[in-house]
């Protein structure tokens, strides 16, 4: 029977070898083409049909041992290598008496809490249109055994079952499987999985010297309960076209000098200009209206040499994600680095800085999309 079942379990591990092998070429094709914007994993519930064959490892003919077995879990996906899920299987057991042959039946109920870990997602990172997804779970549970009446009767009869139970028994089982889900739609997924549960050595009504293993192959549907991706707009980091704007410096009339017996010297104090460039939504681009802001800090700092200028970008953390909102801030505050520079502004004048979305200094989502410069 022990060879039976490892033959079986090569055989699916073979499988899932060969599906590996084949589904990372499938991969790279899909990824040679043009992308059209970044697909990312999104959390998700999950629920899970499944029905087969349990077989309660013993000294009887494999077939003779073999059951049916149904299973139902409702699971929630993290991220795309780790999932939990709580499951509900059972219906039959079979033990076995070798002289004479005799079968006998039982019935039993576990529930359990798995932990799923994504070999695919794993081995070759996340895809959302992955036709071939396989997982590895580790799990606890509790077993219900009842209904032995076949068991007592043998027993009654005279073999001696030094285990025999009766009533209804209650069993921490530990657990350990194998399964894949063969994609048809984002929502739907064939699914197959073989997996193992170390029960109580009572389990079977016979004494052993190790505990009692069952294993279960089940074939079956999975759902995904809402979406599993989400796709996140092509941000645009087109470069600067700097628009030349004309400034015409007006000379100040000269002022007769007054002589005073005291003369006082006034100190002339340089206030501080600050502006807010904005920003459409994705986008690193000055737009057309925010150009006036860019001339009145040229004219500033062309009329205060000593003065430089501190440039700190910022994106909107409603949208987008952490990686693409700080390469955005960064567009954004280099671009306007860019365009004074474009207007003679002297780089060692310029001081570039930028936050991502890890700053939000306004209270709305639009006025975060902005370049901050102040003048020092």
């Amino acid at each position: 029977m022990k060879i039976k079942y490892h033959i079986l379990l090569v055989l699916f591990l073979t499988y899932v070898n060969v599906a590996f092998a084949w589904q990372s070429g499938y991969t790279k094709e899909q990824f040679s083409g043009k992308e059209e914007g970044k697909t990312e994993f999104n959390p998700h519930w999950f629920l899970s049909l499944q029905g087969g064959g349990a077989y309660t490892l013993g000294e009887a003919i494999f077939g003779d041992l073999v059951s049916p077995s149904v299973a139902v879990a409702l699971g929630y996906k993290f991220t795309p290598l780790f999932a939990v899920r709580a499951e509900a299987s059972g219906w039959q057991a079979k033990g076995g008496w070798v002289n004479p042959a005799i079968t006998y039946k039982y019935k039993y109920l576990q529930g359990g809490l798995d932990a799923m870990f994504d070999l695919s997602n794993l081995c070759y990172g996340f895809h959302s249109k992955r036709i071939f997804n396989a997982y590895l779970f580790l799990g606890i549970g509790l077993n219900g055994a009842f209904d032995n009446d076949e068991v007592v009767a043998l027993n009654a009869s005279g073999y001696n079952l030094q285990r025999l139970w009766t009533g209804k028994k209650l069993y921490a089982s530990g657990r350990i499987g194998l399964g894949t889900n063969l994609r048809l739609n984002d929502h739907v997924a064939i699914n197959f999985e073989l997996n193992t549960n170390m029960l109580s050595d009572k389990f079977n009504s016979k004494k052993g010297v190790n505990a009692d293993w069952q294993f279960n192959g089940l074939v079956g549907l999975s759902f995904t309960l809402g979406k599993s991706s989400r796709k996140v707009a092509p941000v645009s980091y087109e470069p600067e076209q700097p628009v030349s704007v004309t400034t015409v410096e007006q000379r100040p009339e000269p002022i007769p000098v007054v002589e005073q017996s005291k003369p006082k010297e006034d100190k002339i104090v340089v206030e501080p200009m600050k502006q807010n460039i904005f920003f459409a939504l994705n986008s690193a681009r000055i737009q057309d209206e925010q150009q006036q802001k860019i001339s009145s800090l040229v004219e500033y700092l062309e009329k205060n040499p000593a003065a430089k200028i501190c440039i700190t970008g910022y994106a909107d953390v409603n949208t987008g994600n952490v990686t693409i909102n700080f390469k955005l801030s960064e567009a954004r505050a280099k671009n306007v680095a860019e365009a004074l520079k474009s207007k003679g502004i002297a780089a060692d004048r310029i001081k570039v800085d930028f936050k991502g979305d890890t700053v939000q200094p306004y209270s709305t989502p639009k006025e975060n999309r902005v370049s901050i410069c102040i003048t020092e």
